[in-house]
């Protein structure tokens, strides 16, 4: 993060700390819970830029680049507004990395009393330590390459792909879709990412700038936008052609083609393990099923609760 970006996030948390949030802890007698609330105010900052920076670039690219036009006010967006702020400004990764933050290091300290030897990629990679840059980017591959199979075991696992079909539902995908999640694959989804991130040693400041970096790249991959990065590009960062397949009916899971293009950030794990494709035009986007007419609701309230049925197998 840019040295004056951090200075001005920093400014904005401490002043909006003090004016507001610190007072409200005080008159509920929770001062007890100030630092949690402090790094909470941090998600809340970064998430207000990350949705400002979102409608000033990618609002103008959808109205002149979509993929495909779409009635303006649809409700179907405005839920996902929703489902963007709640995640955005919320503080749903950074939660399970400080609430699991102390497990891991009670645990690091039994297993360093015992002489046993603890995992962490600059035990692998010692000289990770002097070059921040060089430890970014190797904790961003790692987690990038976790997430590549989770998104899997979220379509394969019928239980987890009841609770994800909720994302692959919107038929008029936007940048808003990319945290159309529900709120239990949400918690599941974020549970993993902090653990890995704490079982490799990613420090705090350099998790909270990795969660930023992801959400940002997912929400222009899902953009409705008539975007390739060309045959190169395609192959080094998830584009919102190569994203849109994913999401399009032709690839749900119920038909013969079984979905592709699983990676978030990087696309080199579908090259490698087999699950990509670079040359099928993505089309009308949503779940086959909903075709023949299976409801996953309208409202946000109808979604979560159609997920939980249809993850009990009630739906």
């Amino acid at each position: 993060m840019p040295e004056t970006i951090a200075n001005g996030v920093g400014a904005l948390q401490g002043w909006l700390f003090q004016a507001l949030v610190l007072p409200v802890l005080a008159s509920l007698g929770a001062l007890r819970y100030t630092e949690d609330a402090f790094n909470g105010t941090e998600e809340f900052v970064l998430g207000a830029f990350e949705i400002a920076i979102l409608v000033a670039i990618l609002l103008p690219l959808e109205r002149f680049l979509p993929y495909e036009r779409r009635a303006a006010g649809s409700r179907a967006v405005r839920v996902d507004l929703i489902y963007t702020v709640l995640h955005r400004l919320g503080i749903f990764p950074l939660f399970f990395f400080l609430a699991f933050r102390p497990l891991f290091d009670a645990a690091q300290a039994w297993l360093h009393l015992h002489g046993v030897p603890t995992f962490g990629l600059e035990t692998l990679l010692p000289g990770l330590a002097e070059a921040p840059l060089v430890a970014f980017l190797a904790y961003l591959v790692v987690l990038d390459f976790a997430q590549y199979w989770v998104h899997r075991a979220q379509h394969r696992v019928d239980w987890w792909w009841a609770l994800h079909a909720l994302h692959h539902s919107q038929r008029q995908m936007t940048f808003w879709t990319d945290n159309r999640n529900h709120l239990l694959d949400s918690v599941i989804t974020d549970s993993i990412f902090a653990a890995i991130a704490l079982a490799i040693g990613v420090p705090p400041a350099q998790f909270a700038l990795l969660v930023v970096l992801s959400r940002m790249v997912e929400s222009l991959s899902h953009a409705n936008v008539r975007l390739s990065f060309g045959a190169v590009g395609e192959r080094l960062l998830v584009s919102p052609r190569f994203h849109r397949l994913h999401h399009a009916i032709i690839a749900s899971p119920h038909g013969g083609y079984r979905g592709v293009n699983y990676a978030v950030l990087l696309p080199v794990w579908d090259v490698l393990f087999g699950t990509a494709d670079l040359r099928r035009e993505p089309g009308p986007t949503g779940i086959d099923d909903q075709l023949a007419g299976r409801d996953y609701g309208e409202g946000f309230w109808a979604q979560q609760w159609l997920g939980l049925q249809r993850m009990v197998g009630r739906r």
